[in-house]
Parts: C-alpha cells; sequence; structure tokens
C-alpha cells in the first residue's frame, strides 16, 4: 500500500512561501509517499450593499483579490510540479476554493482522504497557523509541520518523541510508526516538572516498549523549569540532534474557537525543527 501525503499551499493574502513547496515535496519523497499539492483559493462572497459599490468600488476590489489568489496558487503547483520532477517523485494536484473564515475547515475535510498531511511553516503568517490549527483537529490525520528555515530535509534517522503517557501521545506515536520503523535512534523525551505524571517511569517504559518492537530507543528526563514547555521540548530534540520531533496535539473546542494546550501553543508559535502532530 503505498501512502497517501497532502501538501495544502495557501495562496491568499500571505501566500505560502517557495521554501515550503521545496520542503513539502522533500519530505513527500523522503518518506516515498505519493504527494497531491492542493492549492487553497480563496471565494470572497459579492457584496451587495450599494453604497460600498459607489464609494469603494469593491466588486473590483473582490476580483482583484481572487484573481492574485489564482495566480499565486498555479504558482505554486508549478513549483511543486517543477520540485517533484527534479526528486522523481510521484505528485497529482488540484484547487480548491473556499472563503476566507472557513479555508482551513475545508483543507482539514480534504485531508480526511490522505494519509499524512505536510504543512510548510512560515514563521509570522498567520494564515498558516490557522491552517496547521485546523488541519491538525478537524483532518483526523498526522500534520507534520516544516519549518520554512530548514536549509534541507534529507532524513529523518533520529527522531524524537514527546511522551506524558497521555491519550494523544499514544496517538501522535502509533501515527507516526512509519518514521519510527525508519529511524536509527529514537529518543523519548519526558518533561518531568510541567504536570503531575500518573507513572514516574513513563518514559521508561515507553522506551522499553519501543525496544520490544525492535527499535533502538532510549529515555531521557528533563525540567521544563522556567522555559515554556513547547521551548523546552524543541530544544531538548535538537541538543538531542534529532530530525523530528513527535508529540500530541493538545486542545479542545469552546464554541468555534479552539483552547490549545500550553506545548501545542508553543509549537504553533514558534517552531524549531520538523514537527509531526497528532490529535
Amino acid at each position: 500500500m503505498n501512502l497517501q501525503a497532502l501538501a495544502p499551499y495557501l495562496t491568499y493574502p500571505d501566500a505560502s512561501t517557495q521554501a515550503s513547496v521545496r520542503n513539502t515535496v522533500a519530505v513527500a519523497k523522503l518518506l516515498g509517499t505519493h504527494l497531491h499539492a492542493l492549492a487553497l483559493e480563496t471565494d470572497i462572497p459579492p457584496v451587495s450593499n450599494a453604497l460600498s459599490r459607489v464609494l469603494m468600488n469593491l466588486p473590483e476590489m473582490i476580483r482583484q483579490a481572487e484573481g492574485l489568489s489564482a495566480q499565486n496558487g498555479a504558482d505554486l503547483l508549478a513549483a511543486a510540479k517543477a520540485e517533484a520532477g527534479k526528486r522523481g517523485l510521484e505528485i497529482s494536484s488540484g484547487v480548491i476554493k473556499a472563503q476566507p473564515a472557513i479555508i482551513g475547515e475545508t483543507a482539514a475535510h480534504h485531508a480526511r482522504y490522505f494519509d499524512l498531511v505536510l504543512i510548510g511553516w512560515s514563521s509570522g503568517n498567520q494564515g498558516v497557523k490557522g491552517l496547521a490549527e485546523a488541519v491538525l483537529f478537524g483532518s483526523g490525520r498526522p500534520t507534520v509541520l516544516i519549518p520554512d528555515d530548514q536549509e534541507s530535509v534529507r532524513q529523518f534517522s533520529h527522531v524524537a518523541i514527546a511522551w506524558d503517557a497521555s491519550r494523544v501521545a499514544a496517538r501522535a506515536a502509533a501515527d507516526a510508526r512509519m518514521l519510527l520503523e525508519r529511524a536509527e535512534d529514537i529518543n523519548v523525551i519526558t518533561v518531568t516538572d510541567e504536570k503531575p505524571l500518573e507513572d514516574a517511569n513513563a518514559g521508561e517504559r515507553f522506551a522499553e516498549s519501543l525496544r520490544r518492537a525492535g527499535l533502538k530507543a532510549s529515555y531521557s528526563a528533563v525540567r521544563a523549569e522556567d522555559c515554556p514547555i513547547a521551548e523546552t521540548l524543541q530544544r531538548h530534540a535538537v541538543e538531542l540532534g534529532a530530525d523530528l520531533l513527535v508529540m500530541g496535539g493538545y486542545g479542545h473546542s469552546r464554541l468555534r474557537d479552539f483552547v490549545l494546550g500550553g506545548a501545542t501553543r508553543g509549537v504553533l508559535s514558534e517552531l524549531k525543527l520538523p514537527v509531526l502532530l497528532s490529535h
């Protein structure tokens, strides 16, 4: 069975970057997946207020915005196909249109037909943050975030797993199984002073379960001290030499807003290395 990966690209107002395209294609090639590149074009509802048409010419502004979105989408898909061609990666592409307020939700629904989602991460792009959050909590699929400043994604041979024995941590580890089986080294990381742990030996127990499965795994207990939990996890993963951090995505719905857990909120604010999130 061939894995199917989805790479959704924003087109408006801040489009996904060329670095995002290169990185998502590189990861798809690394994982041996088929990649479906998807341009998320904006569809702005028409304005019916006659005064707004006279004073601001909003219909023309809408046409220009949608035109820019379509052009950005075409450019991103062309770049993805060119990059895939250079790497010998099987790729398909498509376009979906949605109103700006539901673009992330639309992408999440589309992602359910794939095995995982690859999202290029651009620092300061709030649209990418919203897209990642919507896909993480709405798709039911693992989501790999890849920072734009990642020079080149060549391997995921060393994987770190954030482990607190929670349901979402277990879900993330299961969703990352295809990556863990290819890894040369796995480090299980447990932050011991961030919250009470039901099992003080949870990290070592999980590392042992990975070793029983034939994987090379070790355990590290770390302290957050005065650092945010997301910074602690990412910094320690980088210090260990990890190429990828696997962690559960915490959050719950409050009306149409999500209340994020501290580690998830931190990663979605500042990404230091590729992270696989799963909810």
